[in-house]
């Protein structure tokens, strides 16, 4: 089983704008248009089994309404195989019960982000907020280092991480981007002794630019296969889930570049699918 632990998808009436707004603050090209119709083609183009939709709440007032949102999704998941988590803000003042409410409607994990937030991780108000997942066994996946369309800007670095990491109690935790986008060297030196977990999503390879000249070919270019393989290696391939980003990064060209690394078939087999289908009992 392929499964994508890290997608974004919006409601048909407002796909296309949401995509077409993120692509100009991103300098991107899109590889799907952002609906869940777009993602299930894509999951067949690539052989994508399962995909996990990552909402994000930049409003607290709005937290309730998207979990509800999430929650309607997941009932044609046996369907489309798209399956979304909930979604939670620092600042929402019924955190707390939200929090039970998520896990009672099964979305088995939240979506947190940071930079989008505001919010250091290792803010009280972040880390309460993992202290209940791990308390409710949700998981938490986190948006970590840099984000593409807010540059200079970063509220989960590997130290504020590793912060938080020894502040709170055990929890499924996910540093999304191979925990921290663009801060992957200080995440090798901080981060491989901590129980964290890490998803693949937007880091190897290159950039899909939007055809206006804003990046060099330096900038392009993200993580190299060497050093992608090395902190496979270093976390252990139990602690790496496959993402990709989609609709930033594509879901086949993702795969193809996985399977073209030195890894062992049992090890790209935990890694695509195996360890999401353990971590969220998926069927």
């Amino acid at each position: 089983m392929i499964v994508d632990i890290h997608t974004h998808t919006f409601p048909q009436a407002i796909a296309a704008a949401t995509i077409e707004k993120l692509a100009g603050m991103s300098h991107l090209s899109p590889f799907t248009h952002g609906s869940n119709a777009n993602l299930a083609a894509s999951m067949a183009r690539a052989g994508v089994d399962r995909s996990i939709v990552l909402p994000v709440a930049t409003n607290p007032a709005k937290v309730s309404h998207i979990n509800d949102a999430a929650a309607k999704v997941n009932e044609s998941y046996a369907q489309t195989g798209i399956f979304s988590f909930g979604c939670m803000h620092p600042d929402a003042p019924n955190w707390k019960e939200e929090l039970s409410r998520v896990e009672r409607l099964g979305l088995k994990g939240i979506k947190l982000h940071p930079i989008y937030q505001s919010v250091d991780l290792d803010d009280p108000r972040f880390l309460r907020i993992l202290d209940r997942c791990g308390e409710l066994g949700l998981v938490a996946l986190v948006h970590a280092g840099l984000d593409i369309g807010i540059p200079g800007k970063v509220n989960a670095s590997p130290e504020m991480s590793l912060n938080a990491i020894k502040q709170v109690g055990p929890v499924k935790l996910i540093l999304a981007h191979m925990g921290g986008w663009r801060n992957w060297d200080q995440v090798e030196q901080l981060l491989s002794d901590t129980p964290v977990r890490l998803d693949t999503a937007f880091t190897l390879g290159d950039m899909a630019p939007a055809n206006d000249g804003f990046y060099s070919p330096e900038e392009l270019h993200m993580m190299g296969a060497e050093q992608f393989t090395r902190m496979i290696r270093l976390f252990g391939y139990e602690r790496i889930y496959f993402g990709t980003d989609s609709p930033w990064g594509g879901q086949k060209e993702s795969l193809d570049l996985i399977r073209a690394l030195p890894l062992p078939q049992d090890q790209l087999d935990a890694i695509l699918g195996g360890n999401a289908q353990k971590l969220l009992d998926l069927t």
